[in-house]
């Protein structure tokens, strides 16, 4: 008998994506499962659309966010399996049977994660660089994982409830990589299976993939500050990512500096500089061929060199300006 999996979906404002998201999910073949929708206070038709499928709705009086919409969701559910995922993401027909099997063989006590297709559901460049950029950072050291996502993320019910779900006051992002480390740190097992895979719609624009890069930068500078972390290769906020950042502040300087005096040798050290960039992150520029071919690595290649780090930069020093002058707070760390 196939163990009860209860597939939790946050919604927030998400009436353009969650009627697909929730198509997919009904078309898993695993054969045992239930879906639970949260609707986190949406200002859109989300409703009607949530109503059109087969599933338990759960509204929430007001925005309380992604967590609090999670452990909300996990309240309301029977299954022996608690699946998250978001109301923009699509599981393939696999996904759940993967995740249920995974768990089985890992344990009650480990936390199972997957990703994302390394093509995502709509086809704009920025969403396809996106893809392939979070599916190669997110897998490129399994089983082994810093965090696992809540795009897809399997955990035993009674696991997710002795823990305490997700911590509510981690927002609006990174609720994820909190709870998966006070997870490890309580004798959890984080486990990646890159096999576990949802599709995902970005619908990224350039301004849309740089306010994501800079959101997601500034967040998680201050969470690593606090939790003395901030060098740590985790994820796709890898030792790669900060070391494009750094080069590419380091050339800027350099190229300036060039400019003024018009010594050699500081364009040797930024040529020397970019080299030592391209050898630390070929790993995701193969990555970007192989999803999707030559044509598109070198464009992705050129944007995350010479552009994307400006966002991610920009953000991880708007993080740290942030938690130098905010107010002292307790760390969002539990325990």
């Amino acid at each position: 008998m196939e163990s009860l999996v209860s597939i939790i979906i946050p919604n927030r404002n998400g009436a353009d994506t969650i009627g697909t998201c929730l198509a997919a999910a009904q078309a898993s073949h695993y054969g045992n499962f239930e879906i639970i929708v949260v609707d986190d206070g949406s200002e859109d038709n989300s409703i009607e659309v949530i109503k059109r499928y087969p599933c338990k709705l759960v509204r929430l009086e007001r925005h309380g966010g992604a967590a609090q919409a999670r452990n909300a969701g996990a309240s309301h559910s029977r299954g022996r399996i608690l699946f998250f995922t978001d109301a923009d993401c699509l599981l393939l027909p696999d996904t759940l049977a993967l995740a249920a099997a995974t768990l089985a063989r890992e344990g009650s006590n480990a936390i199972i994660g997957g990703t994302y297709t390394p093509a995502p559901h709509d086809r704009r460049f920025f969403s396809r660089f996106q893809s392939a950029f979070i599916n190669y950072f997110e897998t490129r050291h399994a089983p082994a994982a810093d965090y696992i996502a809540t795009h897809a993320l399997a955990v035993d019910a009674s696991v997710f409830r002795c823990n305490r779900g997700f911590a509510e006051e981690v927002r609006p992002v990174l609720e994820d990589v909190e709870f998966s480390h006070r997870l490890r740190r309580a004798g959890c097992k984080l486990v990646m299976n890159p096999a576990i895979r949802v599709r995902h719609i970005f619908n990224y624009s350039l301004m849309r993939s740089l306010r994501n890069a800079f959101t997601k930068s500034l967040y998680w500078t201050g969470y690593a500050i606090r939790n003395r972390d901030l060098l740590a290769d985790s994820g796709t906020a890898s030792v790669g990512l900060k070391l494009n950042v750094l080069v590419f502040a380091g050339n800027a300087g350099l190229l300036y500096a060039f400019a003024l005096t018009g010594k050699m040798i500081l364009l040797a050290l930024a040529a020397l500089a970019f080299a030592v960039n391209l050898f630390v992150n070929w790993g995701l520029l193969l990555a970007y061929r192989r999803a999707e071919g030559p044509g598109f690595a070198l464009l992705a290649a050129l944007y995350y060199l010479l552009l994307y780090p400006l966002a991610v930069g920009a953000g991880a020093g708007a993080g740290l300006l942030r938690h130098l002058f905010s107010s002292p707070v307790r760390s969002q760390e539990h325990g």
